[in-house]
């Protein structure tokens, strides 16, 4: 590389020089390796790269992808084509840039950052010489330099570069560092900004007296949303600032702010709340979060960007610290070694791959065949039922403002339900071959034995569908059971005089395909078994354990093999093999309440839902006496507890959706003998749908979304079928297949509606 200093001092030197280095010849590709149908595609076919400088932002540079037209051929453009013309990529050691050839051409390749986490360019120079490629090179590897360290690098040694070679290497867990109360850096380093663009700016005037927690120099984007439908959009840079953590004095509240370098003033400030939708990346140092406008209105999304691994571990530490203490209202300095460690643990971000992710790459002729089944099914309409089809007969009442509130998926057969007030609608897979709904009955007027009408809090389908299970909110010791096809309660089963049901599940996971006549029960502080043929009182007394302490139970699920995982409004989770003993397992709570819990079959994972994120969690013990038992059956180490992962929406999604996220219980589709590979929630009016096998490998972004007309009441994957998905709306119902979900981007977020229809008949329609 020395051969080069005399050149590059030449080039380099010069700040009116835009342009350092430029080849003049070559292709530009997208490889997708994951992709077998388009594992690389040709963006440009003939294209320039060049490297030149960022105006007014000194020390930092872009790779230039520009596209060569042949002669005459920009002319005969339509003025309405897209041209596309050219692409930028801000250099950077994020890009994990590298060289190799292509049929004996140089070729460089680095990361698509916008695109999925294996998506990389490949720029072929073709007839480009070895000396060219070596220099634009080092180019590339100075400009990374330059920007990490803020300082000419006219002196540079082949050494002091190398540290910017790509090299394959397992990514590393950021070390765990005790909380400081101050992190002291050089804030007269980065030049004065200007203040940030955009709104959310919400909170600047922070009146009480604060102690400053951290403090580092950081770059500031904020997303800016693009105005064509079909844009992606990008983070936007502000400015350099000091990020800083400030605590009210002697109160548990915390503000996120930026402030100028050269005299403190606070520019932007967020209070920390459970609101923010935080999301770390330690390959990038940085960190998102959203904020909603002072008036509710306008949400965006916001990124800190710090110089290295060592501001940016402490922020994350720092800023852990101060959202449990905000959630909790207690000093962090009260809660045992092991769980804060676990409590750490679960921002890691998405580098960290799961114990024992099975290689599910489905064969080549599969793959094919699905992405033609997705092409070819990506412009059907969901199949919703329009009442003006059926007998007057079939209706439920119109207009009394009653909204659908729950959805549960039958086991045998294929009907569904769904709970409108005290009326629940059947149906069934739609015969046509459009895989949507179509209605069948109403189950009118649900009321106890005694002729008293309810409407249903939770419901269950029990002893091979033919009974349900209903909870009525103003009976909360006793259960009914309804005989579907009779569409009629026909028991009222109590259940203890003192203790309530506040939750139910089935014996085990596939209980409700049998003729099993027990279930499981919760209240706030007890798990019991329930047993309809026992006389009087239901409950099992040698199958019951109580607490002493208000742990406020908000959820249970089964495994296939009967053991239990319990979640709490306090947000622990605890795993037992069986009813009336002490827990195996508990985890300690990060903070967030848990509104829903649910298991693979063999229990090897959970996932807890809370209003902003789902939490994942591998029970199987990796190290210690137990090695390779489960949660369920064997306590975790205490210095070995799992490492739970956070799956969670990307603030520039949430920021294009425009409202505060707050998911509905996620399930994994379900069948017996059948592998889990998808999760699926919604929130507001979308349904988003995880690829499983994809998150085990720590690909915790790899999520779809598909966009409705009206809020989502719930939706569950049909049982034994892991494509089709049943969604209830507070107005209709719908059979979506799964491949109709879309990648995130403004048009399936924000964009016109497609795929869901909109009339009056059933906007306004009861289901």
């Amino acid at each position: 590389m020395n051969l080069f200093k005399s050149l590059m001092g030449k080039v380099w030197q010069d700040p009116n020089a835009a342009e350092v280095v430029k080849i003049s010849t070559g292709q530009l590709y997208l490889a997708r390796p994951g992709n077998i149908r388009s594992s690389r595609e040709c963006i440009y076919p003939e294209a320039m790269a060049t490297i030149r400088r960022v105006p007014s932002l000194e020390h930092n540079f872009e790779l230039v992808i520009t596209r060569v037209y042949e002669e005459g051929e920009a002319e005969l453009l339509d003025d309405s084509d897209e041209t596309d013309e050219e692409r930028t990529f801000l250099i950077d050691a994020e890009l994990e840039f590298r060289t190799t050839e292509t049929e004996g051409e140089p070729t460089f390749i680095w990361r698509d950052m916008r695109g999925d986490v294996d998506e990389f360019y490949e720029y072929v120079a073709s007839g480009t010489n070895r000396p060219t490629k070596a220099f634009f090179e080092t180019c590339m590897y100075r400009a990374m330099y330059e920007r990490r360290y803020r300082q000419n690098g006219d002196s540079l040694s082949d050494k002091e570069l190398e540290e910017f070679i790509w090299k394959p290497e397992a990514k590393k867990a950021p070390p765990r560092r005790k909380a400081s109360k101050q992190t002291s850096q050089d804030a007269s380093a980065p030049p004065s900004p200007a203040p940030p663009k955009g709104k959310g700016k919400g909170g600047v005037g922070v009146s009480d007296p604060t102690v400053v927690l951290f403090k580092s120099p950081a770059e500031l984007y904020i997303w800016i949303k693009p105005e064509r439908i079909d844009g992606d959009g990008s983070f936007e840079l502000q400015g350099e600032f000091n990020a800083q953590i400030m605590q009210v004095e002697g109160q548990h509240k915390y503000w996120l702010a930026a402030l100028t370098p050269e005299d403190d003033r606070i520019l932007l400030a967020h209070e920390i709340n459970a609101s923010m939708n935080e999301k770390w990346s330690s390959q990038m140092t940085s960190v998102t979060w959203n904020k909603v406008d002072d008036n509710d209105v306008d949400m965006t999304s916001w990124l800190f960007r710090f110089p290295g691994p060592e501001p940016y571990n402490s922020f994350l530490e720092n800023f852990t610290i101060a959202a449990w203490e905000t959630k909790f209202q207690t000093p962090w300095s009260k809660i045992k070694a092991d769980e804060k460690a676990y409590v750490m643990s679960s921002n890691l971000d998405e580098d960290y791959e799961m114990g024992n992710a099975e290689d599910e790459e489905e064969d080549e002729e599969d793959q094919i065949q699905s992405d033609l089944e997705a092409t070819t099914d990506s412009d059907e309409e969901d199949e919703v039922y329009d009442e003006d089809s059926e007998d007057d007969e079939a209706r439920a009442p119109r207009g009394d403002g009653v909204k659908n509130s729950l959805l549960t998926v039958g086991y045998n057969g294929d009907r569904s339900f769904v709970v409108r007030g005290a009326n629940i609608g059947v149906f069934r897979r739609d015969t046509d071959g459009n895989k949507g709904v179509k209605y069948v009955a109403t189950m009118s007027n649900i009321t106890t034995p005694k002729g008293k009408s309810f409407v249903p809090k939770q419901v269950m389908l029990h002893e091979q569908d033919a009974k349900m299970i209903l909870m009525n909110p103003t009976d909360p010791h006793a259960l009914y059971s309804m005989d579907v096809e009779r569409a009629k309660v026909v028991e009222e089963w109590k259940i203890h005089d003192d203790i309530t049901v506040d939750h139910i599940a089935p014996d085990n996971k596939f209980a409700p395909t049998t003729v099993e006549k027990t279930l499981v029960g919760a209240s706030h502080n007890a798990l019991f078994r329930i047993d309809p043929r026992v006389s009087g009182k239901k409950l099992v007394d040698s199958q019951y354990k109580q607490y002493a302490s208000k742990n406020k139970f908000s959820g249970v699920a089964t495994t296939a093999a009967g053991k239990l995982a319990v979640a709490s409004e306090k947000g622990d989770i605890r795993l037992f093999d069986s009813i009336g003993k002490n827990a195996k397992t508990a985890l300690p709570p990060l903070g967030d309440p848990i509104i829903g819990i649910d298991t693979t079959a063999d229990g090897r994972y959970i996932v807890a839902t809370t209003k902003t994120y789902l939490l994942l969690i591998d029970t199987l013990i990796g190290e210690g006496r137990y090695a390779g038992q489960l949660g369920f059956d064997r306590s975790f180490p205490a210095d070995a507890k799992p490492l739970p992962r956070r799956l969670q929406l990307r603030g520039e999604h949430v920021a294009f959706m425009n409202h505060d996220v707050s998911f509905s219980p996620a399930r994994f589709n379900q069948g017996e003998g059948q592998t889990e590979n998808a999760i699926v929630t919604s929130t507001g009016k979308y349904i988003i749908a995880w690829d499983f096998g994809k998150v085990k490998k720590g690909m915790l972004d790899r999520y779809e979304i598909k966009l409705y007309e009206d809020q989502v009441v719930q939706d569950s994957f049909r049982f034994g079928d892991d494509k089709e998905i049943v969604v209830a709306l507070q107005n209709d119902v719908y059979g979506v297949n799964k491949k109709s979900l879309k990648r995130p981007t403004r048009a399936s977020l924000a964009g016109q509606l497609q795929n869901a229809r909109s009339n009056s008949n059933i906007v306004n329609s009861p289901w």
